[in-house]
């Protein structure tokens, strides 16, 4: 497909690099020369320099014959602006990023009325995934399909764990629970384990089920800890904002670290349930006088990766019971691990993923497409959620008959709201949800399982 990128920041650097990947055609828009330079270097992409909501510069990149712009600049006016502009110019399908909260009450409204096939806003995105990291706190991660009916969730397995040791065949039949082990990172090395498997301490180890039966899992292994009730974030960005609305909702004692006056004063009138604190997060002496080592759980979001990770250190070396730490640039998540920073939100590959599933649908608009699509064990595992529209050959046959690619899973299946954790004897059905494991890239319908 022919796809234009206008902004070449962080976001729109990761979606190029994923997109030509995958052996899209694309087109870079950006005011500044050196990241246009920087991108068509390394990537294999045309740059075009200037305003990505002028009409002349949309003419220069061919916008008009453009089957989807994606609009990524810092700005949400001029996302908005270039999108529409892009509509009248007869690009099939756009994309806008919109971050401010004042927009977020109306972003069904902005999309139907500037024409958007989708509106994402990063900052949103990845509150929502610290949120439910909270509420499992002995999860680094989690991801859900389903509409929330099932889970996808990583922990390592440490020290005195009961899963050390276990080969999985027998793992399943001493808890006698629906669920799967799907993925395993060991020593580097990615595994899609099979019932043979023997699993180690020191594992990162990826589970699916639904909810309630992942709960019991954990209970039963002993992970289950004590529910987060006091939240301490340094930080009063976006994702701050939206943070601390969803967690005192739920009933968190929440207190932010913010050295910006000004905007203390706008975060205190837009979140009346929540404390805020006029100060440096990195000073030590504040933070101990704060109460950081009570506090349950420690979220580092300001704008620096090094602040982050420093301060996710000293909290972690305090003994606070759950640690999350927001970084842009640094793509190595195994060096934070080594540190014991577990829990890392990258919200430029939340907002990544959510692009490159519409993409994948959009290649295949009439078949079983991707419905939901995450990235897992350092974004080299995909873990993606079909919905059989049609009738094909696989179906009704028991799973154990099919000419499956390698490296892949079938990890679930939704049945009518039911959820299922296939075994051999079962088979997949017309209307089936069906989430699949793989370390096999590009796929784009649910027919591409098979060899």
């Amino acid at each position: 497909m022919r796809i234009v990128i206008v902004g070449d920041g962080k976001v729109g650097c990761t979606l190029a690099a994923q997109l030509t990947k995958e052996g899209h055609d694309l087109v870079m828009i950006d005011k500044n020369p050196q990241a246009l330079k920087n991108s068509t270097d390394t990537l294999d992409v045309i740059g075009v320099q200037g305003n990505g909501a002028s009409y002349a510069v949309q003419m220069e990149a061919q916008v008009n014959k453009a089957d989807l712009l994606i609009a990524a600049t810092s700005s949400d006016e001029v996302n908005m602006l270039s999108c529409l502009l892009a509509k009248k110019l007869g690009a099939r399908h756009t994309i806008a990023r919109i971050r401010n909260p004042e927009y977020a009450g109306q972003l069904v409204f902005l999309k139907d009325e500037l024409g958007l096939s989708m509106a994402i806003n990063p900052e949103q995105a990845a509150a929502a995934e610290i949120s439910r990291i909270l509420r499992f706190p002995s999860a680094t991660k989690i991801d859900v399909f389903g509409k929330g009916r099932v889970e996808l969730v990583e922990f390592r397995i440490g020290e005195s764990n009961p899963l050390a040791g276990q080969q999985l065949s027998s793992l399943y039949a001493r808890y006698k629970l629906k669920v799967l082990i799907c993925a395993v990172q060991r020593a580097g090395q990615i595994h899609i384990p099979g019932g043979d498997f023997v699993l180690q301490q020191g594992d990162k180890v990826h589970v699916t089920a639904s909810s309630r039966e992942i709960s019991t899992f954990f209970r039963e292994i002993g992970l289950l800890k004590e529910r987060i009730r006091s939240v301490l974030i340094v930080g009063g960005g976006k994702i701050s904002y939206y943070l601390a609305r969803q967690l005192s909702d739920m009933g968190m004692r929440v207190r932010i670290i913010e050295r910006d006056a000004q905007r203390c004063i706008e975060l205190d009138e837009r979140l009346p349930k929540v404390e805020m604190i006029h100060g440096d997060g990195t000073d030590q002496e504040l933070l101990q006088e704060e109460g950081i080592a009570d506090t349950d759980a420690f979220i580092a979001l300001t704008d620096n990766d090094e602040e982050n990770i420093i301060l996710s250190m000293y909290a972690n070396g305090l003994g606070v019971k759950k640690v999350v730490t927001k970084i842009n640039r640094i793509t190595l998540p195994d060096i934070l691990a080594s540190v014991g920073l577990e829990s890392v939100i990258l919200p430029k590959f939340i907002t990544a993923d959510q692009i490159i599933r519409y993409v994948r649908a959009m290649q295949n608009s009439f078949g079983s497409s991707v419905e939901t699509l995450h990235k897992i064990v350092n974004n080299q595992v995909e873990a993606l959620e079909f919905i059989v529209r049609e009738n094909a050959s696989f179906l009704h046959r028991p799973l154990r008959e099919l000419p499956l690619r390698e490296n892949l899973l079938i990890a679930c299946l939704i049945r009518q709201g039911r959820v299922i954790i296939p075994s051999g004897s079962d088979t997949i059905e017309l209307g089936d949800n069906v989430i699949v494991i793989t370390t096999n890239g590009q796929l784009n319908d649910i027919s591409d399982i098979l060899r």
